[in-house]
């Protein structure tokens, strides 16, 4: 698994509950005014909320593209690689399909090549419960709460909506035992709810110490290391038919995109600056059989 997917796989799962390991008020402070909502209350809303948002996104498509820049130790900019994507949902899982690399649409080898293992994929989404990694290290909830260390609850205002904010630390003290484990305990940040739709809106993470990875990739993520992840209110094509869960306005809570800079040593030799950014958008509906997994079917690339 690639570091950076590494970090938003940690960093996503570990933190849409973290807030329940405290209580409202916990730190023996004065009461807002008005009053923080009930954080455990929250946060299991939250979590309802998001497997509802799961079910009505299944019902969509986007466009995903990716930029991923090597930088030098100068901070300039050495090479740079792009990939747009076709990302739709199937139980809960993102699935993409790379129909562009630096441009230039993929050969019909290529295609077909990507057809076969989207294919692949989506039957592998079907059998893997919703909350689950399709592939590389994954973290319980339960676990998270354990590792990590909730902090500085407070309300703000962001882009023009009340929001419950939240700072957390992994604790280094912490027994932990696999790649997702043992990387939480690296990581500090803070994460956003919409206070009124109970969706995480922002989250930002970053590695406060270096952390060894052992696998397919040896190398020491650097300290530093840093991710942000966003999440929108998205309006809905006013032309199209609204899908069952979707607010009555045409707007959706859908992922618009991220950002982050990643430093690590690999094998122990080459030094490997990057900076990615990924936005997505172009959300569209499609339709598909969804009365029994098994009927899910990819939808066809776009034409070039």
């Amino acid at each position: 698994m690639p570091a950076r997917d590494l970090v938003c796989c940690i960093a996503i799962g570990a933190t849409s509950l973290l807030a329940a390991q405290r209580a409202a008020g916990q730190n023996g402070g004065p009461a807002a005014n008005p009053p923080l909502p009930d954080i455990r209350r929250l946060m299991q809303e939250v979590q309802d909320h998001q497997r509802q948002l799961d079910k009505v996104r299944e019902s969509y498509t986007y466009t995903s593209m990716q930029t991923t820049q090597d930088i030098d130790a100068n901070g300039q900019v050495k090479k740079t690689e792009t990939e747009e994507h076709e990302d739709f949902f199937v139980n809960g899982h993102v699935i993409e399909r790379t129909v562009k690399k630096d441009g230039q649409p993929l050969s019909d080898h290529d295609q077909q090549k990507e057809t076969e293992r989207v294919t692949k994929l989506v039957e592998k989404a079907e059998k893997t419960p919703a909350g689950q990694p399709l592939e590389g290290p994954s973290i319980s909830v339960s676990r998270v709460l354990e590792i990590m260390d909730v902090r500085n609850e407070r309300r703000v205002n962001f882009r023009g909506r009340p929001a419950i904010v939240f700072d957390f630390v992994g604790r280094k003290d912490a027994k932990t035992h696999g790649l997702a484990e043992d990387a939480s305990k690296k990581l500090q940040g803070t994460i956003w709810i919409d206070e009124a739709d109970r969706q995480v809106a922002h989250l930002e993470v970053s590695f406060i110490d270096n952390f060894h990875v052992v696998g397919g990739l040896l190398a020491n993520i650097q300290k530093g290391s840093n991710f942000h992840f966003d999440q929108e209110l998205v309006n809905h094509p006013s032309n199209e038919d609204l899908a069952p869960g979707a607010r009555g306005n045409g707007e959706l809570w859908l992922p618009t995109g991220g950002e982050g800079t990643m430093q690590a040593r690999v094998l122990l030799v080459k030094n490997l600056r990057q900076h990615f950014i990924e936005r997505d958008y172009d959300y569209k509906r499609f339709r598909v059989e969804t009365q029994q997994a098994k009927d899910a079917q990819v939808p066809a690339a776009k034409k070039p």
